[in-house]
Order: C-alpha cells, then sequence, then structure tokens
C-alpha cells in the first residue's frame, strides 16, 4: 500500500479511529493528516491533526499515556484508518478509559 493512495477530505484529513489491540475496545477517534500518519508509523506511537489548534500532537506526549503502535489498517474505500495500539493508561482528555463512555 502506498500511503498516496489513501483518500484525504478536501482539508487533507482522514479519521483514524484508535482500539485496543488485545481486547478490541474503542478509545478514541481522532483526525490525521499525511504527516501525522507519517510520523505515527515512525515513530510507533500516535500523531493526530488538531483541527482547533492547527498542529499536530503525540497523543500521550504530556499525560504519560503514549500508545504504541501494533497494526494499521485501512478500509474497503481507503478513506478511514484503525489503528491498533496499546494503551496503558487512560485515552480521553476527560480522564476516561475511552472517548466512548456516554451511551445514547
Amino acid at each position: 500500500m502506498d500511503l498516496q493512495d489513501l483518500k484525504y477530505d478536501d482539508n487533507g484529513l482522514i479519521p483514524a479511529i484508535v482500539q485496543q489491540f488485545d481486547t478490541g475496545e474503542v478509545l478514541m477517534m481522532a483526525w490525521m493528516n499525511a504527516e501525522s500518519l507519517e510520523l505515527t508509523i515512525s515513530s510507533k506511537t500516535t500523531w493526530f491533526w488538531s483541527r482547533s489548534r492547527k498542529e499536530l500532537w503525540n497523543k500521550g506526549a504530556t499525560s504519560g499515556n503514549l500508545q504504541s503502535i501494533k497494526e494499521i489498517y485501512y478500509d474497503c474505500d481507503q478513506d478511514c484508518l484503525l489503528i491498533k495500539v496499546d494503551s496503558p493508561g487512560v485515552a480521553c482528555h476527560t480522564g476516561s478509559r475511552s472517548c466512548f463512555y456516554r451511551q445514547l
């Protein structure tokens, strides 16, 4: 797979779903651009693009809860990523293990 074959939106972003590799727990969803994906692959930790701050961020760099990459998949349309990680601590900025802790 050539990374250039991925389909980014008009803002150059692609959604990335982050999942705990051994339990299947969905931890979070964030946006990536080509640079953050390349950083993720090279550093083996998750990097994302902050739409509000308009900057790259390394998930867990300030909290110490870095997410170690296990596997990266892309979907059949090549417009969404699934990143399987080992996330030793919380994944949500609220302090919750997962960003998906509220039921509709």
